[in-house]
């Protein structure tokens, strides 16, 4: 049996994901943004540990939701789940100052990361609009460019890749890895979305979880539990340094 925390899970493909990992006989506990929505999580999935709650669009809910996390001992596997999608029509700012989008979809896996007690395996959602991400760094806030939805949204998932891929070059203990779920009829994605839903969470349920030769590896993106491609500045290890030194700065954490 293999404990799993997964973010962004009381609906759409996180939570999917925990009802696999219950039915395979693993321990999950959820993560919900409010006790609302917790309640409907729990209720969805009753054999859940727990669920645990937290809007991770600020500094100090993100860490938080961290010591929630470490109450309830350590994780074999974490899946960084959460995610705000490429819809928000205009930018809109934190009480800390930053862009939401990039909040929740990088800096809360960041700060997580960084506080809570290391696992096995960490799991980081991507998506395959990360190609066109820009890696230029210098407005990572869109605090002076005119605000770009879609783009924006590509940004934080190209980050979320470096966030893996850097984490696997500081951590060679453990297994960090990020997976695109594909396009698919989520809340998020739409109802137009042309991807497979039955196949959205089986990628980061394998890498999380699976014995498979293939899944135990660290420092690569995966599509359908096979190996995808990546934006041409992901594996740039100095690009991959400026994001956590970034997110350093942000936050105030190091990754220890």
């Amino acid at each position: 049996m293999t404990r799993v925390f997964i973010t962004g899970s009381s609906d759409g493909l996180g939570l999917m994901a925990a009802q696999l990992l219950a039915e395979q006989g693993h321990a999950v506990v959820l993560h919900a943004r409010s006790p609302a929505r917790a309640e409907a999580a729990k209720a969805a999935l009753p054999q859940a540990e727990a669920v645990l709650t937290g809007d991770l669009s600020t500094i100090a809910a993100m860490r938080d939701l961290a010591e929630q996390a470490n109450r309830r001992g350590r994780f074999d596997s974490v899946i960084h789940n959460v995610g705000i999608g490429y819809r928000e029509d205009s930018r809109i700012e934190t009480p800390d100052g930053l862009s939401q989008l990039w909040a929740v979809n990088v800096l809360a896996p960041y700060v997580l990361t960084a506080l809570m007690e290391k696992p096995r395996r960490l799991v980081y959602l991507s998506s395959g609009m990360h190609t066109g991400g820009d890696p230029g760094m210098d407005d990572l806030q869109w605090s002076r460019r005119r605000w770009n939805g879609s783009q924006a949204y590509a940004d934080t998932k190209l980050h979320d890749v470096l966030l893996a891929l850097g984490v696997a070059r500081r951590w060679p203990d453990a297994l960090s890895n990020a997976c695109t779920p594909g396009w698919v009829p989520t809340r998020m994605g739409g109802p137009g979305a042309s991807d497979d839903l039955a196949q959205g969470h089986l990628t980061q349920v394998w890498l999380a979880t699976s014995d498979d030769p293939s899944a135990i590896v660290t420092g690569q993106y995966f599509y359908h539990m096979r190996p995808a491609r990546l934006h041409p500045s992901a594996r740039d290890t100095a690009l991959q340094d400026r994001l956590l030194d970034e997110c350093r700065a942000v936050s105030g954490l190091a990754l220890p």
